[in-house]
């Protein structure tokens, strides 16, 4: 299965709630007031926020559509051209390249978004980019979380970091950067407990975890990534909102995109926060994360099923 063909599945739900609601007005071949209503709820429902359906909206409502032309094609490139206007500069396609020194990066997240698994794909990537991996088991919380790290570790071969469950996380995040700086390593991956963003003693230890890097080098951590999954829908504005407030968050992966989610909530977040977006989790497999791409993003959410 291609890079498309996952991303078709994965925006299937919001797909399918907007071309079924385009159907119903193409009959009519108009666009009037009413009509224009109706694009904005099903724009709604499929989760892009308020905001951006409001001034898709306006978008439709100043253009002149041709009542010739299809209306489905003619709404479609409309959206796709405001997806690309809004996400194109949210991409960042340096992430996964080779580092000349260190790169420290906190991965965040609440329980259950698959953080673990997507700091294995992350190393997987960079690896295979050149780049000299090691993971640091910050999630000192959970032995699970630590053994299902250990296993990604042994599985993509890269070194790991850890300490006994109940260990000071700070101490194994300050460890693995000691460790990666005297032994040239280009990319150290820091795991943390998923937390609950409204738990204020958690979110201290995760500052906490941040600010022990900094002792070793004054720029880490070098980037702060907030797992996101798509299935929780409005959600995740809040989650964003309030890990952003703890450490100012440098980019965002999306995971669960697989046919039972609206992927729209990411261009809400697009809107909302202008936040680079570094990959999204199309499935379970080590291969199965892809940079994240406007125009692939933008074809997938307006497919014609």
């Amino acid at each position: 299965m291609g890079i498309f063909d996952k991303f078709k599945i994965g925006f299937k739900k919001s797909a399918s709630a907007l071309t079924s609601g385009l159907k119903e007005i193409i009959i009519k071949k108009e666009i009037d007031d009413k009509n224009l209503d109706k694009i904005e709820e099903f724009l709604i429902e499929s989760d892009v926020g308020v905001e951006a359906a409001s001034e898709i909206k306006e978008i439709i409502s100043n253009k002149k559509i041709d009542p010739n032309k299809n209306l489905s094609t003619e709404i479609n490139l409309i959206l796709k051209e405001y997806i690309v206007n809004l996400m194109k500069p949210l991409e960042n396609n340096s992430f996964f390249e080779k580092k000349d020194k260190l790169n420290a990066t906190l991965i965040s997240g609440v329980n259950g978004v698959g953080k673990t698994t997507t700091i294995g794909k992350i190393g997987k990537k960079l690896k295979t980019n050149g780049n000299k991996v090691m993971f640091a088991a910050s999630d000192t919380f959970r032995a699970a979380a630590i053994e299902q790290l250990e296993n990604w570790a042994n599985k993509i071969d890269v070194k790991l970091t850890k300490s006994s469950q109940g260990s000071d996380p700070a101490s194994v995040a300050y460890k693995a950067v000691e460790e990666a700086i005297k032994n040239n390593y280009h990319q150290v991956l820091i795991d943390t407990a998923g937390r609950l963003q409204n738990k204020k003693n958690l979110m201290e230890e995760y500052k906490k975890i941040a600010n022990v890097t900094k002792k070793i080098d004054q720029d880490a951590p070098h980037n702060i990534i907030l797992v996101l999954d798509a299935t929780s829908g409005q959600n995740v504005i809040n989650q964003v909102e309030e890990f952003n407030k703890i450490i100012p968050l440098t980019g965002l992966i999306m995971t669960k995109l697989d046919g039972t989610a609206k992927g729209g909530i990411l261009l809400a977040i697009a809107k909302k926060y202008q936040m680079p977006i570094i990959a999204l989790g199309l499935g379970e497999k080590e291969d199965d994360l892809e940079l994240f791409n406007a125009e692939k993003f933008a074809e997938a959410f307006t497919q014609v099923s």
